[in-house]
């Protein structure tokens, strides 16, 4: 049985391991605003965007954003720089020859690895998506403009029985194109709607229909048909559902991200991908730093000829490796061959086992 009990070695690895980590994180963090404020700076000069929304709405919530999504590689190369510098100073050989087993080594490891999980997954379900709104509305105005926003083809199931298809949809005017409202009652068709056009109007948050055609369907009595230059109407439907794709799914915390993939996988939104994706993500991500720490320590725990330089070269391949699978294995929900909870979670599972495989043979 493992002696559990906290020891002067456990401090040691967890404040070489959490200090190296955010200083790891300060450093590269530093180097990439810079490279970005480079890449930017044309932007903000020609959008006049005021310095003090550059720092504070921009970069203050930029950076918890990519903290996160980073956080792996972070992980890695910290484990992996100061356990090599360990093993090249003989400390494992000391820790190992003292009676400690390398199992028991590996305990303190895991508790900082643990606590880096726990801060990514509140950044992730309680920080992150409202920095991600203040800096979603920040690129809208001064970085990327999005007035000639398009989708077509638009099926909806806006409640039990009321069906709504848009030919297309155009955000320059809050427009939608050959607009149709079908509702439906015990498997049949009771009334048809359909306009040549559907304005979004915000005086009574409704939409209205020019040119419409509406006909109610009566077996055996005659269908209604009714026809006008002009209709207001207000259904479950408002101008931001067109918008909801996988920039707005990451500004919205857990409980609304819930609520929007009952929400669209009712209405059959095929957006609902996004959601998904995000809401795995979330969960999926948090782990991976327990995950890359096993394999650092794994690869780096023996004294190698030639230095850390090796070590180093390998983590920083595997983390990047780890993070372009969990943005490849995305694909397969897009393409409908996974769905996303086996998809966001697969990276895990794949490097789980390397894990595993790296810490049987590192005792070796």
């Amino acid at each position: 049985m493992i002696d559990l009990r906290p020891r002067k070695l456990d401090w040691y690895i967890m404040k070489k391991f959490l200090l190296s980590f955010f200083i790891s994180i300060v450093v590269i963090i530093s180097i990439v605003i810079i490279f970005d404020i480079s890449e930017r700076i044309d932007d903000f000069v020609a959008n006049e965007a005021p310095l003090h929304d550059i720092i504070f709405y921009y970069y203050m919530n930029y950076i918890p954003y990519f903290i996160n999504m980073f956080s792996p590689l972070f992980v890695f190369i910290t484990v992996i720089f100061f356990t090599s510098r360990m093993a090249a100073n003989s400390e494992i050989i000391a820790i190992l020859s003292g009676g400690i087993s390398y199992r028991r080594m590996l305990m303190p490891y895991l508790v900082s690895a643990g606590l880096i999980a726990l801060l990514s997954l509140g950044l992730n379900l309680y920080v992150i998506p409202k920095a991600n709104a203040t800096r979603i509305s920040f690129e809208s105005v001064y970085i990327k403009h999005h007035n000639n926003y398009k989708r077509q083809d638009i099926h909806y199931q806006i409640s039990p029985g009321q069906f709504v298809s848009v030919e297309s949809y155009s955000s320059w005017n809050n427009t939608a194109y050959k607009f149709t409202l079908e509702e439906i009652e015990n498997n049949e068709l009771v009334s048809k709607l359909s306009a040549e056009t559907a304005i979004w109007d915000t005086s009574f948050d409704g939409w209205k229909l020019r040119k419409y055609f509406i006909r109610n369907y009566r077996p055996g009595a005659g269908d209604e048909i009714v026809t006008g230059e002009e209709l207001d109407t207000v259904i479950a439907l408002t101008v931001t559902d067109f918008y909801q794709n996988e920039k707005t799914v990451e500004t919205l915390d857990n409980a609304q991200l819930h609520n929007l993939i009952s929400t669209q996988k009712m209405r059959g939104d095929a957006n609902v991908m996004y959601a998904q994706i995000e809401q795995q993500r979330r969960l999926a991500l948090p782990f991976s730093a327990l995950i890359l720490t096993v394999i650092g320590v794994s690869l780096s725990s023996k004294k190698k000829r030639g230095g850390t330089g090796w070590n180093i070269a390998v983590g920083i391949a595997l983390a990047f490796s780890y993070i372009l699978f969990l943005r490849f294995s995305e694909m397969f929900v897009y393409t409908n061959t996974l769905p996303p909870a086996v998809a966001l979670w697969l990276p895990n599972l794949i490097y789980a086992g390397i894990a595993a495989y790296l810490y049987k043979i590192a005792p070796k």
